[in-house]
């Protein structure tokens, strides 16, 4: 009868071993993890300057996020950002004050860390290519809100950028 190995130790008679309990390591058994958001809930701030929206994309996102706070201008985005510290800004290009543009400016001049998705009526490339060169990893448009907003959140949690179709064509 040839030797059975269980973990790292050798059986040689199964009738006489007692039961051996190896602990697995780490590693073995998990599957990798795409970013540091796969054990927490992914923090997210709203920006919008419409009431409107801000509810339904809370209704959306509050069962797989946490929201941590929306505001309706860009103001009072970047101070709450600032505060806030989300891994996720959803944000519309137009509001009143600062656009969204210029407040993922101003926030990546700042050194944050938080990912950007806007949200926009826009359909026209200038308005995405403006978006991305500020950062973003998520174009949204608004009309597409239920279909395309947790995907473009859940790639750009994990580094990847998404745009809505209608924009992407």
């Amino acid at each position: 009868m040839r030797p059975l190995r269980l973990g790292s130790v050798r059986v040689q008679d199964w009738r006489r071993a007692r039961v051996i309990y190896m602990a697995r390591p780490p590693e073995c058994g998990k599957r990798p993890t795409e970013s540091r958001y796969a054990l927490k809930r992914p923090r997210i701030l709203l920006a919008d300057d419409h009431a409107p929206i801000i509810q339904r994309v809370r209704a959306l996102l509050q069962a797989d996020y946490d929201i941590v706070g929306d505001v309706d201008n860009g103001a009072d985005l970047v101070s709450e950002a600032e505060r806030l510290n989300p891994d996720v800004i959803v944000l519309d290009i137009s509001m009143p004050g600062r656009t969204g543009i210029e407040a993922a400016h101003e926030l990546r001049k700042s050194g944050s860390e938080a990912r950007f998705v806007f949200l926009s009526i826009h359909e026209r490339v200038e308005f995405v290519r403006a978006c991305v060169a500020e950062g973003a990893l998520g174009y949204v448009v608004k009309s597409r809100i239920a279909i395309d907003l947790i995907p473009a959140i859940a790639d750009a949690l994990a580094g990847r950028r998404f745009i809505s179709p209608p924009v992407a064509r």
